[in-house]
């Protein structure tokens, strides 16, 4: 059986041997939260939107909301034809399309400046791994440091289990 130490052993190990690439989730008016009076088209020129972000909207549950509306919508206040709404007050909205996103409050809020749009853009490519060139002298397999590392911890893991 595993006690404490080893699983906080095992733990550091699994932290250490990935890698996590993580989406940024962008909180609407910072520290101001969902209010009325606040510019959130400044708010949104100042950050950058991607693919799988996460917008969150953070309000008092009991006046306030947030609708998912088209450009229309936006421009005129209006929920009619809203593609979803939350009012949980702490709501986490996932940017799943690259495509421009539309937010309203629905209580009147709107009217009070209580909208934001932001553009979300496409993941950007990964970088491109530099070519090796092919030589008769060099060897066909070589491990990234991170590969041998990751060989040593597992062979460590199995001699701290037994």
């Amino acid at each position: 059986m595993l006690d404490s130490s080893r699983i906080t052993f095992l733990f550091f190990l699994l932290i250490c041997a990935t890698t996590f690439v993580g989406a940024t989730d962008h909180i609407v008016g910072a520290n101001r939260g969902w209010n009325p009076g606040i510019n959130y088209t400044l708010w949104s020129n100042n950050q950058t939107f991607y693919v799988n972000d996460l917008i969150s909207f953070r309000y008092l549950k009991t006046q306030y909301n947030v609708f998912e509306v088209n450009e229309t919508g936006y421009d005129n206040c209006t929920i009619e034809g809203a593609t979803g709404n939350w009012s949980s007050g702490k709501d986490f909205i996932l940017l799943d399309k690259a495509k421009r996103y539309y937010f309203i409050c629905g209580t009147g809020g709107c009217f009070n400046g209580m909208k934001v749009s932001v553009l979300v853009h496409p993941l950007p490519a990964p970088p491109h791994a530099a070519k090796v060139p092919d030589s008769s002298n060099q060897a066909r397999f070589r491990p990234a440091p991170a590969v041998f590392f990751a060989l040593l911890a597992v062979a460590s893991l199995d001699l701290v289990l037994w």
